[in-house]
């Protein structure tokens, strides 16, 4: 599909993590040895590299339903073609199963089904919710955006989910609250990755309450229409399309409100490539690589980076009055 009408959003926000090349102390010793994501160049070619089929969907368990049907929002144009749907089930970063783009086939090994999500915090109504009896109580949408990972790459991917406002609306955040911080689940048992002990587990991603209102910050549960596997996040995760992808968390448990603001895992690592905020912004270069352009997956094609990843009509006011923050990472 190919939306020709250029518009204010038009670029992918990625689900990616950065480089293990940025950790400090003992990561940067263990990243020496296993440099395959020091740079989009190296990313590269370990994408092409990939020859397995991709067959995520037959292998997920029968106790996984289908999703209902979801209406696509037409709000929400890529004005780029959906990345083939290939790629984006098989090229996957989630340091929890490994720091390789081809962690797919050990990421399916973990049950998605039962799941819930406990939100805590600063809320009237704490709880924890089983994510199909969410999808039921909410409902679901597709929204197709534009991706884009701090690693200079990009997709363009039909998340199917609903807005984040929308749980918040049930869990009704006090006033106090100013953070919202999204925890990934901790499985030992099949999260290999996990064992890396120099990594601050578990995964911690965090934005304000403002980022989270926001139309355009969403939690899918699908992708291309079916059940969103567990490489990419599933059951349940958060995508700010305005972000750059590590600021996305994944198969999250938690869901916490509070007045502090988090300290995300890759900031814990490497603040100074890896901040907070991590909006997109082709200005400002990571330490290591320009963010100028990015590479699709798919076509190889290169193409020029936009501010706020091409979608500033919805997120730009966010960020006024903020002088002294580095708002980008």
């Amino acid at each position: 599909m190919l939306i020709k009408r250029p518009r204010g959003w038009e670029i992918p926000e990625s689900q990616a993590t950065p480089e293990q090349a940025v950790l400090g102390r003992r990561a940067l010793m263990a990243a020496a040895g296993a440099g395959a994501m020091l740079a989009p160049t190296v990313a590269k070619a370990q994408f092409w590299r990939r020859s397995e089929p991709a067959d995520p969907w037959t292998r997920l368990p029968a106790t996984v339903p289908d999703l209902p049907p979801a209406m696509r929002n037409t709000r929400y144009q890529p004005g780029r073609d959906i990345t083939p749907e290939r790629d984006p089930v098989t090229f996957n970063n989630f340091y929890e199963f490994g720091s390789d783009k081809g962690i797919w086939t050990t990421a399916l090994k973990m049950p998605t089904r039962p799941w819930t999500i406990k939100v805590d915090g600063m809320v009237e109504n704490p709880g924890e919710f089983d994510v199909d009896d969410i999808i039921r109580r909410i409902g679901i949408e597709e929204r197709v955006y534009r991706l884009r990972c701090v690693e200079a790459w990009g997709m363009t991917v039909p998340w199917s989910g609903f807005q984040l406002s929308k749980l918040l609306d049930i869990v009704k955040p006090q006033g106090s609250a100013k953070f919202v911080r999204f925890e990934t689940a901790s499985k030992p048992e099949v999260m290999t990755g996990l064992r890396q002990s120099w990594y601050p587990w578990p995964h911690i991603e965090g934005c304000t309450i403002e980022e989270a209102g926001n139309e355009l910050t969403f939690m899918p549960v699908g992708l291309f229409g079916k059940p969103l596997p567990p490489q990419n996040g599933g059951p349940f995760r958060v995508v700010f399309p305005w972000k750059y992808g590590f600021k996305s968390g994944k198969s999250i448990a938690r869901i916490t409100l509070t007045d502090q603001r988090p300290v995300s895992f890759w900031e814990t690592l490497q603040a100074s490539e890896y901040g907070f905020w991590a909006n997109v912004n082709p200005e400002v270069p990571h330490p290591r690589w320009s963010q100028a352009t990015e590479r699709l997956i798919g076509s190889n094609e290169r193409v020029p980076t936009r501010m706020f990843n091409g979608y500033g009509e919805f997120v730009a006011g966010l960020y006024t009055n903020l002088q002294g923050e580095r708002l980008y990472a």
